[in-house]
């Protein structure tokens, strides 16, 4: 079976579409999602049925939460819209804290960093 998955409680930087203007780091995110999927057979914790009909999902390989490294890496924040009332936010928000302290990833832009939601606001997709 496939089925597209958004992974649930977090927000990377957003890649151009069609030939738009890429958010800075979105590519490393999605290369860094790549590496840590590759190949690999995953595990997933659905919290439903999102938009688009994607399933909202925590993935895991083994015990790691996929999710989780993202935020880890410094390559997606918590995502501040509507998230499933059974998603623990608290490790989300902990390790986004702990990113940012650090400069990592996309931290490392200070004051010129702009959140996916803002970004998508600036870059509507035509």
């Amino acid at each position: 079976m496939i089925f597209k998955v958004r992974l649930v409680g977090i927000d990377s930087p957003e890649t151009g579409f069609k030939g738009q203007k890429s958010q800075p780091f979105s590519q490393k995110a999605k290369q860094h999602l790549t590496d840590l999927l590759d190949n690999k057979k995953v595990a997933i914790k659905s919290y439903g049925t999102g938009a688009y009909n994607r399933q909202l999902a925590e993935v895991f390989i083994g015990n790691k939460n996929i999710n989780i490294e993202m935020i880890r890496a410094g390559l997606a924040e918590v995502y501040t819209g509507r998230r499933p009332k059974k998603l623990d936010s608290q490790l989300y928000l902990k390790e986004e804290a702990s990113a940012r302290r650090a400069g990592k990833g996309m931290w490392i832009q200070g004051s010129r960093y702009k959140s996916p939601q803002q970004w998508r606001k600036e870059h509507p997709r035509k």
